[in-house]
């Protein structure tokens, strides 16, 4: 598998009138395209900072993020907000549905900004909805849907303008266990039957134990990185840096 993206060295810090905070402490971090993978660590780890500048929600302060090869450093506002709309596909915690929008209009929303017509980008969403296993609620509103239902529409929005990545924020945290494993399966099926590279944010150990890949982020730096074993995903792991 080749690298999707890169990151070197990484310093992220942040200025208040208390003075300079530094969340990340110089990660450095490949991910190839087509693997599934975890990055956790508690509150105030650095992770939720990490997964920003993975998404190109935020820029470092020091060290290069490389997407598909491209130094993000070196693009214009507006080429950001294109790798964002169409290279990266999110899911969030709290689903981020227009809650006056069908199904089908909020998964097409995304190919607005990308120049696809009416025409397909309805015949397109409706695709996605039955990919998700929604092909009958193309009609519904998030308000009709159930919790896991709506987090299915997020999910096929995510993939509406075919991303390169897909970056999930604790995307079962509003789920109850059985409706977020279902959640999890979905996203281990896109990787494994359509090739998707899958990054999920998250504190919790069941979510990241259903992934290849583990990276534990502490006090702003990688600890660990490596398989999904009991002592990675409960904290417990000699730091070990393997990718």
């Amino acid at each position: 598998m080749t690298a999707l993206l890169n990151l070197v060295d990484v310093i992220k810090d942040y200025g208040s009138e208390a003075g300079t905070f530094r969340a990340l402490h110089g990660v450095s971090l490949d991910v190839r395209a087509g693997e599934f993978m975890a990055i956790m660590g508690p509150s105030g780890s650095g992770k939720s900072t990490l997964m920003n500048i993975i998404g190109c929600l935020d820029t470092p302060t020091t060290g290069s993020y490389r997407f598909e090869g491209t130094d993000t450093a070196t693009l214009s506002e507006s080429a950001l907000a294109k790798l964002r709309n169409a290279g990266i596909g999110f899911v969030f915690q709290q689903f981020n549905l227009l809650p006056r929008l069908s199904a089908l209009a909020n998964v097409a929303l995304p190919m607005v900004y990308s120049g696809v017509s009416a025409r397909d980008r309805a015949t397109r969403a409706q695709v996605l909805l039955e990919s998700v296993g929604l092909g009958d609620k193309p009609k519904s509103r998030p308000s009709q849907l159930s919790g896991g239902q709506q987090q299915r529409v997020a999910v096929a929005r995510s993939l509406a303008n075919d991303p390169q990545l897909l970056l999930a924020d604790e995307p079962t945290g509003a789920l109850d266990t059985k409706t977020g494993v279902e959640v999890l399966a979905l996203f281990r099926a896109l990787n494994a039957d359509k090739g998707v590279t899958v990054v999920i944010v998250t504190h919790d150990p069941e979510v990241a134990r259903a992934t290849n890949r583990v990276v534990r982020i502490q006090d702003g730096r990688v600890f660990y990185d490596g398989p999904p074993t009991e002592a990675a995903l409960y904290g417990h792991a000699e730091p070990e840096v393997t990718a």
